[in-house]
Formats: structure tokens, C-alpha cells, sequence
């Protein structure tokens, strides 16, 4: 075990984590340079195309130092805030973390919120300054920033290109010199944490597992702490990045294990694996259970896939623990899922998951964040759409969630940033200046992050401001539900919670944006928006106009009114029966009804 090294790779989006990643394992000899891509531990297809990481991946490897063959068990970690809970998880199965900071961009929001993240857990952290081969480089500035905005000793920081493998055996010298083996655990009998799950069609469901105490062989019965549940080990091994089958995993490692579990709730992730003679073995520190922030519904376009959405849900969330979902109605839509997720790049990558790798075709309703409701009666109610909303006369007040932003931009960038963030209801608590950047804290409703807030700070600062939030409280805020009637019919899946002062300036985009993706029938079709009883902004969708008198050469003008009468009476009778069908744009034009710039 003195040979052992844990450390997961964290930084900020496009910092280079995968690229580090695929340097070490050429380094140790995972993979033959023939068999070497770029990303080679970015898996998912949406990962490749997107060029994120969206799940951690772990790799063993072998390295030899001065005669000396140490192992190496790494752990590529996503950056996107929306991804922070697959971070949480892969440092709680290490000792260490190189923290990657782009040596051309310097320190940004979110490498500091994974940076604490290791730091609380105890992990001791490497800085690692990557990116030193690009011309704009400047590893004395970006050290400064690492000691003045994180506040860790970054003297000794080491300078790297993943890209040409510039300073890479220091970076792994500094790995075995830094990062401490895995502590000798008291209890002698098996202790092994779930880090994380996926389903495989013909192996049923896969864990992978860091063992902190004891060893287990292949073939041996371990137990399920949580539920008691009790399987064989049918196979155990190490990513290397290929499989490689082991017999036997020892105290520190981390791999895989295969039971033949077919249920997809049998091996939590975040649970402990005991061998079943030793059931009375205690159980490990699990994970925090994450708490959604963003809900949408998801409705099949065939209702005939009701059931294999379901299934596909079940092993998505299996493999992702921060996606919740329960059953939903809709008059219009059908039967569908409210679905939570940690933000919307999350919905967006699970959508398209779903999409891609279970051949779904969906409808998706805009975003939503749960609220707080204190009812008259005293009751308190958390709901997660405005169709659980109770009715004007029940409610005493609803309470939204206020989260803390912390914005970092170049200090020419910070008049815009503060006017963005007022106008999103955004209230200042601190600027500070820190080396070269400044660092914005911010206030602010949830509900008005999770539209269009990112790419608005994106094009206000030119791609140079990040943000990283946390959740603070629910507060008293004067909120409204407002409905879209679309045809004198409300369309549940449209309705909106919002702030009474922005009702109306939103009820009329939502109007206009909707009066351009509705189809045009052979009758007109209204297009209301309601606060309670009160129309509050009205659109109309032109009817097609067909030419009934064309066919008149002449004679009484009575002729013509008669064919004009008749053709009235038919566009009436047509309204009463019509059905108006919502293409998939009417959902979506909620996500940019908000044009302030």
C-alpha cells in the first residue's frame, strides 16, 4: 500500500483535465500509442462531440521510479458546475488532487469551488499550471492568483503542456513525493465504498468500488449495508483503461465489480459492501444526498414509450444519482416525468442521453425551481410546478430559493456584470480585487440564473467571466402564476411562475414568441396571457384565408356576401372542434423569453 497513489484531476471547464489524463496514461503505458486518442477517458459520444467531461472516469496504472513500481489509481473529473456532485463523489475515493489551472486564463469560479471541495475532505492539493507552450502564458501571474483568490501555497507550482508533455515526469515525481498512500484502516474486514454505477445489458448492473478496509476475492458473497442485500462477486477488475480482470482487490484500490445485479436499486452509489460473514461490519460516511434545483417535464411524442422512458430514467439514474424524477399528467401532453436536475446544461446532456441512447422522442417543458408555499392554515408545501401551485385564496405567501454567486472577470468587465445582475434581481454583497481579476458576490433568485444568465454574462464579458453558486435559502418574494390559454384552452405545461413586477413586460415576449412558432389553421387562434382572471398580454395567429369567391363572374353582390356568410359559419364551426397542436419551439420559447441585453 506504501505504493499506492488515489488523486482525482479538477479544474474549471477546458483547463486540460482530460488532456493531463491522457499524457499520464501514455506516460505509464496504459495504452499503446496505436491505441491512443485524444479524450481517451471521455467515453460518452455527447462527451467527444461536446468536448466536456459530463462522468468522472477512473484509470489504474503502473509506474516505475528508481527501481520502484508504484500504482496509480486517477480519476478525470467533470468541470461544469451542473457535474460539482460526480466531483464530490470521485474525491471522496482519494488522498490527493491536482488542481489544473489554465496558465493563459488563470484562476475561475469553478476551480475554486472544487479546490474547497478537496480541501474539506482532507485531500492534499497539487497545483499544476497547464497550458505553459501557449504564447499568452504566464505562470507567475497565474501562481500569484492561485495564492491570492484560493489562498494555497503555489511557489512550487508545477508548469506543464499536456498537449506536448512538457514537465510531466516532475508532475509525477511531485505525485509520488506529495499525495500520501492510503491511511491502514482498523478494521481488518472488508469496507468498500460505491462510487459510482452503470447498466450494461449483458452484465446487468456494474459498480465501481474503492475499498478502504480488507480485500475481496472474486466468487465471494459481500452484503448490501443499507438494504441487506446479499450477492457474489461474479467478476472484479481495474480500468486501465481497458478492463483487466483481477482475482482480488486490496485495501486502497479501486475497480469494478460485476454481481449479476439485474435491480437497478439493489447497490446504491454512496453505499457500503461488506462480506456477508461479517455483516456486523460498520458502514462508511456516505455521500451528501444532493438536492435538485432545476425541474422540468418530459413527455414522449409516442405514448406507446411510456414505459421504456421509465426503464431508461431508472439506469440513467442509476449511473446518475442527482437526476430525480416522478410520474406526471398533462391534459395536452399526456403522460410524461417532472423531472429534477443540478442545472440546465444537466437537463440538456440527460435529455439528449435519453434521445441518443435509449431512442426516445420527447417533449420538454421549460425549466422550473421548486418553491416554498405557506398556506393560510399554516400548512408549508414544496412544489416543483406551478400546476401544484393552490389557489390565490390558500396561500399566505411563497418563498423561492436565493442562491450566492460568485462572479470572477477582468476588472473592465465589472459595470456590466453588476447592471446584469440587478436586472436579475441580483443584490451586491462583496467585490474584491484579486490578482488581476475582481470577484463579484452576488444575491440572487434562481429562478432568473436558470434562463439565459450564463450566455448573457458569456457575450457581456467576451467569454472572460465564469460563475460558480451555491444554494442559501428560500425567501418572501411577491410571485405570480401566470397561464397561457392557447384557443380559450390554459396548456398546464406552459404556465409560468414569476415576479408580479415582471409579469407583464414577460407575458407579452412569451406572446409575440409564441405567435411565431404556432402553425397557422383555417381559424384564427387566440393566444392569452392570464394573471388569475386577468388577460394580461393577447396574440393572435391569422387564420389561412382561402378565396371561396374566386370562382364569381359576375351577377348580384348577394352571391358573393352569401359565399363569404358560409364560409364564416364554417371557420366558427372549425374553432369550437379545432385542435391546435404545440410544436416542440412553443416549449422552448420560454428558455429565451428574456431579450435584455
Amino acid at each position: 500500500m506504501d505504493n499506492l497513489r488515489n488523486f482525482s484531476i479538477i479544474a474549471h471547464i477546458d483547463h486540460g483535465k482530460s488532456t493531463l489524463s491522457d499524457r499520464i496514461i501514455e506516460k505509464c503505458g496504459g495504452l499503446s500509442k496505436r491505441e491512443m486518442k485524444s479524450q481517451v477517458l471521455d467515453t460518452l459520444e455527447l462527451e467527444r462531440e461536446r468536448g466536456i467531461t459530463i462522468k468522472a472516469q477512473s484509470v489504474a496504472l503502473d509506474y516505475i521510479s528508481e527501481d520502484k513500481k508504484f500504482s496509480f489509481n486517477l480519476i478525470d473529473t467533470p468541470g461544469h458546475v451542473d457535474f460539482s456532485y460526480e466531483v464530490s463523489r470521485s474525491l471522496a475515493a482519494c488522498e490527493g488532487a491536482l488542481l489544473v489551472v489554465d496558465g493563459s486564463q488563470g484562476v475561475e469560479a469553478q476551480t475554486l469551488s472544487t479546490c474547497y471541495k478537496a480541501i474539506d475532505l482532507g485531500l492534499e492539493v497539487i497545483p499544476v499550471i497547464n497550458k505553459i507552450d501557449l504564447p499568452q502564458s504566464d505562470p507567475d501571474k497565474v501562481k500569484k492568483e492561485i495564492e491570492e483568490i484560493i489562498g494555497i501555497d503555489a511557489s512550487d507550482a508545477i508548469c506543464v503542456s499536456a498537449k506536448d508533455g512538457t514537465g510531466l515526469e516532475e508532475l509525477i515525481e511531485q505525485i509520488i513525493l506529495k499525495i500520501p498512500p492510503p491511511k491502514l484502516s482498523k478494521i481488518q474486514d472488508l469496507q468498500a465504498l460505491i462510487i459510482d454505477s452503470w447498466y450494461d445489458n449483458f452484465l446487468g448492473v456494474i459498480s465501481l468500488i474503492r475499498i478502504f478496509s480488507g480485500e475481496l476475492k472474486s466468487g465471494e458473497k459481500f452484503t448490501v449495508k443499507s438494504n441487506g442485500q446479499s450477492f457474489s462477486a461474479d467478476s472484479l477488475g481495474v480500468f486501465t483503461p481497458k478492463k483487466s480482470p483481477r482475482e482480488i482487490l486490496h485495501s486502497g484500490e479501486v475497480g469494478y465489480l460485476v454481481a449479476n445485479v439485474k435491480d437497478l436499486k439493489s447497490v446504491p452509489v454512496g453505499d457500503t459492501i461488506v462480506l456477508t460473514k461479517k455483516r456486523e461490519t460498520p458502514q462508511l460516511d456516505g455521500f451528501e444526498e444532493v438536492q435538485p434545483q432545476v425541474f422540468a417535464s418530459f413527455f414522449p411524442i409516442d405514448s406507446n414509450d411510456y414505459q421504456s422512458f421509465r426503464e431508461a430514467l431508472m439506469k440513467l439514474n442509476l449511473n446518475d444519482a442527482s437526476l430525480t424524477f416522478e410520474p406526471e399528467n398533462s391534459e395536452i401532453l399526456g403522460s410524461g416525468f417532472r423531472c429534477g436536475f443540478l442545472g440546465t446544461l444537466h437537463l440538456e446532456v440527460v435529455k439528449e442521453r435519453l434521445e441518443r441512447e435509449y431512442g426516445l422522442d420527447l417533449i420538454t417543458t421549460a425549466p422550473s425551481v421548486s418553491y416554498e408555499v405557506i398556506k393560510t392554515n399554516g400548512d408549508e408545501l414544496m412544489i416543483s410546478s406551478p400546476a401544484e401551485l393552490p389557489t390565490p385564496n390558500e396561500i399566505h405567501q411563497i418563498k423561492e430559493p436565493i442562491i450566492r454567486s460568485t462572479v470572477l472577470c477582468p476588472d473592465k468587465y465589472v459595470g456590466d456584470v453588476i447592471e446584469l445582475a440587478m436586472s436579475k434581481r441580483g443584490v451586491q454583497k462583496d467585490l474584491q480585487y484579486l490578482g488581476g481579476q475582481v470577484s463579484i458576490v452576488f444575491e440572487m433568485p434562481l429562478s432568473e440564473i436558470v434562463m439565459d444568465f450564463f450566455d448573457m454574462l458569456k457575450s457581456k464579458s467576451q467569454g472572460y467571466a465564469s460563475v460558480d453558486f451555491v444554494f442559501l435559502r428560500y425567501q418572501h418574494s411577491d410571485l405570480v402564476r401566470v397561464d397561457v390559454a392557447v384557443n380559450s384552452l390554459v396548456v398546464d405545461s406552459l404556465s409560468a411562475i414569476m415576479h408580479r413586477s415582471d409579469a407583464q413586460r414577460r407575458g407579452r415576449e412569451i406572446a409575440k414568441r409564441l405567435k411565431e412558432v404556432i402553425p397557422r389553421q383555417m381559424f384564427e387562434i387566440p393566444i392569452q396571457i392570464m394573471l388569475g382572471s386577468k388577460i394580461i398580454a393577447r396574440e393572435s395567429v391569422k387564420a389561412f384565408r382561402k378565396n371561396v369567391t374566386a370562382k364569381l363572374y359576375g351577377g348580384d353582390v348577394t352571391r358573393k356576401k352569401k359565399l363569404l356568410e358560409k364560409q364564416k359559419a364554417g371557420k366558427k364551426k372549425m374553432k369550437q372542434i379545432g385542435k391546435v397542436s404545440l410544436p416542440q419551439e412553443a416549449f422552448l420559447s420560454f428558455l429565451s423569453t428574456d431579450k435584455r441585453k
